[in-house]
């Protein structure tokens, strides 16, 4: 029987551009960051940029996730402006040179998400849910672009402390049910779910939340699964995030 947890006929508006999601799309992630956990989403340089913008794109990406600070624990904290001076140019490079592409901006300042809109950017990724500052929801109704939400506890620095659950799915289901009605009654329409696999959760729940995905079907919204060499998969093989490229595409494909 087929598992279409993924499928769905919503179709989002990227400022404009419609992307129906009738069939799984992929995401290409792009980060402009020195310090990502894995070394090969990393590119810093103009040059490389595009080159790894046109190289996911001729891969099959319908779109592109930029982003400008490292997620990964332990990762440093930078300041604003290194945000934005890491990421806006980045936004400008790839959507003047692939304008068919949605770029998304993963920030989970508010900030830095109307910066990287005003530029190019047609989603919103906010790893934090909307945690890490309070105007983040109130921008995304502004600018009326769709935002994906994703569960989290805590930050970068603190969420490895923060994995106990009462149960699991119910947890998450609540976090969900929670943020979606302070989004739908700021009018923000376009919504996308991330269960946040690896924020905060270890490697046994990480494959809970993978094999239980159809559950969050109830709230009738799209899901996004960042999946790709995560260490539920590098760990489990007792391998590196470098080698873990089987690993991702058995997880996708399941």
């Amino acid at each position: 029987m087929q598992n279409n947890a993924f499928y769905s006929n919503i179709t989002l508006n990227l400022r404009g551009k419609l992307l129906t999601l009738s069939t799984p799309r992929v995401m290409g992630i792009l980060n402009v960051t020195p310090d990502s956990f894995y070394e090969g989403s990393r590119a810093q340089t103009d040059h490389d940029i595009l080159e790894r913008a046109e190289m996911m794109i001729k891969e099959g990406a319908d779109c592109l996730d930029i982003g400008g600070y490292s997620t990964r624990p332990g990762a440093a904290v930078i300041s604003e402006e290194e945000e934005i001076r890491r990421v806006i140019p980045a936004i400008r490079l790839v959507t003047q040179q692939f304008p068919a592409i949605p770029v998304s901006i993963d920030t989970f300042r508010a900030s830095v998400a109307k910066r990287s809109v005003d530029v190019g950017a047609s989603l919103i990724n906010d790893v934090s849910g909307g945690e890490a500052d309070s105007k983040m929801f109130e921008t995304v109704a502004e600018l009326g672009v769709p935002y994906i939400l994703m569960h989290m506890r805590g930050t970068p620095e603190t969420m490895s402390a923060m994995t106990h659950y009462d149960h699991l799915l119910k947890d998450i289901t609540r976090y969900f049910d929670t943020k979606i009605s302070q989004l739908r009654s700021l009018g923000v329409r376009d919504l996308i779910l991330d269960p946040g696999f690896g924020f905060p959760k270890t490697v046994e729940q990480n494959f809970e939340l993978l094999n239980q995905l159809g559950w969050f079907k109830i709230f009738g919204l799209p899901l996004l699964a960042g999946l790709s060499r995560k260490s539920m998969i590098w760990r489990t093989l007792a391998s590196t995030p470098e080698a873990a490229l089987n690993g991702t595409t058995g997880l996708h494909m399941l």
